[in-house]
């Protein structure tokens, strides 16, 4: 990985800052450069063209400021999107800090944006190191957040595990990731969560668009850009067939590629071959394919075994949260020395004269190399998240320590105001059909 500078939050400097003279007025950050401001504000508003949803949200809360005076830590991608969601929680009255979720998904333009156009403090470096990861959380967590909003459950966990006295002053949190709400739901299960959570990942929204739709388009993005290869005829193995899964397939399918599923789970085995798609274990599976995707949430998915079957040529590429889906630990003691980088992005691991590839670092692949989601369907994820925010804000103390669901009448209101952006109309009940959905004595 990239190494970085290690620079200290509190001196507010950025490469540029002191020549710029910007510093003194700047809120506390860590970033590459506020060189890069300018393309980041570009970028913003290009994505906010796409983003109707969370713009009608952010006029409402300018107007009605249900945030007011609440302190929100946020540890999320560092992308346009993201950005558009931070200036939504301002807007609505909130002091906001933000760190990166993945050393390798920040956009350093965007990070320099925040800092310099919006006034957010943001500490996020692409391709930063373990240490600089951890002391960026560290320094969301200084600012005393009331409400924490995550993805992938990293600063709910430095919260829990290192600073404990912190939690009595924490309302409530959102998630926005399966695999962060996978861990809050073992916390909840262990007694251990100290505070409400949001799961704004399990909100229809978000799951049936964002991560079908989005990582979907995405991770064929990420994959094009770091290796430009030609999808059409090639074998693609895809570890996982939750609904990340039955995104990348379709996708994959609809470029032309013969497309297999491996799975743990019946029922999403039985659904992605009805849906059309080769089932086999993932031994079978390593010998067979050509391009190999993880989305789990799981760890060493593709393993030694794996790696002593997969042919020359083969890519390895990770659509899941955390960089631990594909076991590099091993996959780096098989090559021994033999490991070289053979395009940005791309690591070649030669492993009994087969060179098996890596990209990103086994990192998620469609925020590492590529955009991450689009901003269309980013839009509803984080109109759920202000929403969320808000809801929290207003109920906080009406919540156990547990995690909810997005409420129902939220998850609606996003896919109404969707709807109104995009121009599109749909029927109402008539009362006739309101009293008959609602009644148990009609029947044949």
């Amino acid at each position: 990985m990239t190494q970085t500078p290690v620079l200290s939050p509190q001196m507010q400097q950025t490469s540029g800052d002191a020549a710029n003279g910007q510093t003194a007025s700047l809120p506390p950050h860590d970033v590459i450069d506020l060189g890069l401001a300018a393309e980041g504000v570009r970028r913003i508003e290009w994505a906010e063209r796409e983003m109707p949803v969370l713009r009608l949200i952010r006029e409402r809360f300018e107007r009605e400021r249900p945030l007011d005076g609440l302190r929100i830590g946020a540890c999320l991608h560092v992308t346009t999107e993201t950005a558009n969601l931070m200036r939504t929680l301002k807007a609505g009255g909130a002091e906001v800090s933000l760190c990166a979720s993945n050393p390798l998904s920040t956009k350093d333009d965007v990070a320099a944006a925040l800092v310099a156009e919006y006034g957010i403090s943001t500490f996020a470096r692409r391709g930063e190191d373990r240490d600089t990861y951890y002391r960026h959380l560290n320094s969301v967590a200084d600012t005393q957040p009331q409400v924490t909003m995550d993805d992938g459950c990293d600063l709910v966990s430095l919260l829990h595990q290192e600073r404990p006295q912190q939690l009595e002053q924490i309302l409530a949190g959102t998630e926005e990731t399966t695999t962060g709400v996978i861990r809050l739901k073992a916390m909840a299960a262990d007694g251990a969560l100290a505070f409400p959570v949001v799961a704004v990942n399990e909100a229809r929204t978000k799951h049936l668009f964002d991560n079908r739709y989005g990582t979907g388009q995405s991770t064929v993005d990420g994959i094009l850009r770091a290796t430009n290869v030609l999808l059409a005829g090639r074998k693609v193995v895809i570890a996982g067939y939750g609904w990340v899964g039955r995104g990348i397939a379709s996708r994959f399918r609809g470029m032309g590629s013969h497309v297999a599923i491996t799975e743990v789970e019946p029922i999403p085995a039985i659904e992605a071959l009805m849906d059309g798609f080769v089932v086999m274990t993932g031994l079978e599976a390593a010998a067979w394919g050509d391009v190999f995707i993880t989305a789990t949430g799981n760890l060493n998915v593709f393993r030694r075994e794996h790696f002593e079957k997969m042919r020359d040529g083969a890519i390895m590429a990770n659509s899941g949260h955390f960089d631990d889906e594909i076991d590099l630990k091993t996959l780096r003691e098989m090559a021994g020395g033999q490991v070289r980088e053979v395009r940005r992005d791309v690591e070649e691991f030669v492993v009994e004269g087969r060179r098996l590839h890596v990209v990103a670092e086994g990192r998620l692949v469609n925020l590492a190399t590529a955009e991450g989601h689009p901003a269309a369907v980013m839009d509803m994820s984080f109109a759920n998240q202000a929403l969320s925010a808000e809801h929290v804000a207003r109920n906080h103390d009406t919540l156990a320590n547990q995690v909810y669901v997005v409420p129902e009448d939220i998850d609606r209101e996003v896919a109404r105001l969707k709807l109104v952006a995009l121009g599109v109309d749909i029927d109402t009940m008539t009362p006739e059909q309101v009293a008959y959905v609602a009644s148990w004595q009609s029947g044949t």
